[in-house]
């Protein structure tokens, strides 16, 4: 029996490492049985007469010292350090004066019980981190690598950017990449939380940790391993351990100042009666009653691993929290801020129409347009160059200066142009005296109007739609009967094309033809409001988004991203991140902070009553060691096993 398992339960709730955690402790719990039978034997002896007082020193002390010996000395490490007053130092005080008072079977007992309450907490804070576990199992060992001798297995890390793999039927995809060929379909639940399989084929992306169901498929890399979804997933789980919730805080806090005062009250318990003509005996055994039952461990225990339970819940469900202080956060949300393209629209935009103005034709705009658009990343820029299908020489592409939220100007040789300018109507205000264009008629179709122009002049409109995302009405209805008070719209787009998206979602709030920077002058507004509790969430899914995404008491960043974990800045930014780009993953976010919320404060509750209880029945000399022990263990088994139920999700 280590005595690092006697450490005290703080140290319970740390993580393990991966082999502690796989294993069962058979010999931990071994020798306490082996105790337990000793205790048991010596305890029938002793109330049948057949152990002397000699005899039961005998036979009690070296078991007590044998289960206690690592309780005894971390109480003392941490007494020379000036730390003494934890609960290691309660359980010695507690046995070692029932020792003095003549109970050694009672000192043995509840060192034991004490040992085995931390074993089976152990126990249970391992077995809560499946959901942990199961992430780490997603991670692949081999790739298949292609190569001019054939197909060779190696590490993904040694993978490069750019080389292509096979993945087999049945295999985890070990690396982020593009297909080249095949067709299959992938199981991404590990990563997302969507158990329908998700259907690929050429020019689409795949993410590492999928399993391939079906078909088998040639993948080119586009990330190194240490880049991958799968890896950055990973990270960011582990990440959130390391930011504590409000809660965790309040009570790592309370437990240095509440050991202090139970000390100050059993000395009081124990010393005032007496001098007032009580028994010293017996009202020193009552104080170590009070000793044993006002252990801290169910709630040091149990309130760090019902937040690490609800982050682990989440991540199953494909929704990652950086923290427990954000998963806190999100229970008391009043405004939730949704950015347009990407998050609410599916973001994949078409070209529905195209007027060219002469001497231009439709497909001169079309093509020069695409030339222009061929190398930003923008979806309304990859849509106009996938709307033109004939060759794309993008070699006559000289410079491109892009203006976000706004469109791009480049300048083209060898050319029937030279100069292009494609974007918003916003980009040709600040264009307008050096191309002296007229204002563009406030007439509006369906969709968001990119204006073109040609050297200087005005060579036509092209009209790109999108689509709302199938769940996002439900999503916004979800919000609503979660108590979210106000639900607001920004986004880039123009006012007709934002307030039609506004009006069929039934938002509260719709600003249009914002740049990235009046997204965050916004937020910083909202912010300074007076709002009571309520937390303002900002979801967005681009680099544009950043900003605002930093300013929000929670970013959600839409980490989807059709195939890839969404834009790098969004991600890194974020606070939330979802990997299924769905607005509701984020009303199941709230859900589950909501659930976890409630189940922490189940356990202060339970703790606190059951030991208010025991001390006052204690104090009243109707509850005695046994009773303290078996109150202060059964308490933090069952905030434990609550605890576990918050990585359900």
């Amino acid at each position: 029996m280590s005595a690092s398992s006697g450490c005290g339960c703080q140290e319970t709730a740390s993580s393990p490492s991966q082999d502690q955690v796989n294993r069962f402790p058979w010999e931990e719990f071994g020798l306490l049985g082996v105790a337990i039978a000793w205790f048991g034997v010596g305890l029938v002896l002793s109330v049948r007469g057949r152990l002397p007082l000699w005899g039961e020193w005998l036979w009690f002390i070296p078991a007590y010292l044998w289960v206690g010996w690592g309780v005894l000395t971390t109480a003392g490490r941490r007494l020379l350090k000036g730390k003494a007053l934890d609960e290691n130092f309660l359980m010695t005080i507690a046995t070692l004066g029932a020792i003095a008072i003549g109970e050694l079977p009672e000192a043995l007992a509840v060192m034991l019980f004490y040992r085995l309450g931390e074993a089976i907490q152990d126990l249970a804070v391992d077995r809560s981190r499946d959901s942990i576990r199961a992430l780490l199992e997603i991670r692949p060992d081999l790739a298949n690598l292609k190569t001019a001798e054939g197909l060779e297995p190696v590490s993904p890390e040694s993978v490069a950017v750019g080389a292509e793999i096979l993945v087999k039927p049945g295999e985890r995809v070990p690396l982020d990449g593009e297909v080249l060929s095949g067709e299959s379909y992938l199981d991404t639940s590990a990563l997302t939380g969507e158990s329908v399989p998700r259907s690929v084929k050429p020019g689409e992306g795949v993410l590492a940790g999928s399993i391939n169901q079906n078909g088998a498929l040639t993948v080119r890399v586009t990330r190194p391993f240490g880049e991958s979804s799968l890896v950055r997933i990973l990270e960011l789980v582990q990440q959130a351990r390391q930011q504590k919730a409000p809660t965790e805080k309040f009570i790592s806090r309370f437990a240095r100042r509440y050991t202090p005062i139970v000390v100050a009250l059993a000395l009081a318990i124990a010393l005032i009666p007496p001098l007032l003509g009580g028994s010293l005996t017996q009202w020193g055994y009552r104080a170590l009653v009070l000793l044993v039952i006002s252990c801290p461990c169910s709630l040091v225990v149990s309130i760090p691993l019902g937040y690490f339970g609800g982050i682990g819940g989440a991540a199953k469900q494909g929704i990652l929290l950086k923290g427990s202080v954000f998963l806190d956060r999100l229970t008391d949300v009043s405004t939730v801020v949704f950015d347009k393209t990407g998050t609410l629209t599916e973001g994949s935009f078409e070209v529905t129409q195209v007027e060219a103005n002469p001497p231009w034709d439709e497909e001169m705009l079309l093509h020069y347009s695409a030339i222009a658009e061929s190398q930003s990343t923008h979806p309304i820029a990859q849509s106009i160059s996938r709307a033109w299908t004939g060759p794309l020489d993008s070699n006559l592409l000289q410079t491109v200066q892009e203006y976000p939220g706004r469109g791009l100007r480049a300048t083209l040789t060898n050319s029937k142009v030279c100069d292009i300018a494609i974007g918003n109507e916003r980009l040709f205000q600040e264009l307008g005296q050096e191309l002296g264009l007229a204002p563009l008629s406030t007439s509006q179709g369906s969709g968001t109007r990119v204006r073109v122009a040609f050297d200087g002049q005005d060579a036509g409109t092209l009209e790109v739609a999108d689509r709302l995302r199938e769940d996002a009405p439900q999503a916004i209805q979800d919000l609503r009967d979660q108590g979210i008070q106000r639900i607001i719209l920004l986004t880039g787009d123009n006012k007709t094309v934002a307030q039609a998206v506004g009006d069929r979602l039934g938002l509260d709030e719709v600003y249009s033809e914002l740049l990235p920077e009046d997204k965050a002058k916004l937020l910083e507004r909202w912010l300074r409001e007076p709002r009571g509790p309520g937390a303002v969430i900002f979801v967005g899914d681009g680099i544009n988004d950043a900003p605002a995404l930093a300013l929000a008491d929670v970013g959600v960043a839409m980490g989807g991203g059709g195939g890839g974990l969404g834009s790098d800045a969004a991600i890194e930014t974020a606070d939330v991140v979802l990997m299924e780009d769905s607005p509701a993953k984020l009303v199941q976010a709230i859900a589950i902070s909501h659930r976890t919320r409630t189940i922490v404060w189940q356990n202060i509750i339970l703790a606190f009553a059951i030991k208010l209880l025991v001390i006052i029945l204690g104090t009243l000399g109707l509850a005695g060691l046994w009773e303290a022990v078996i109150a202060d263990v059964g308490v933090a088994l069952v905030a434990v096993a609550n605890a576990t139920r918050a990585a359900k999700g």
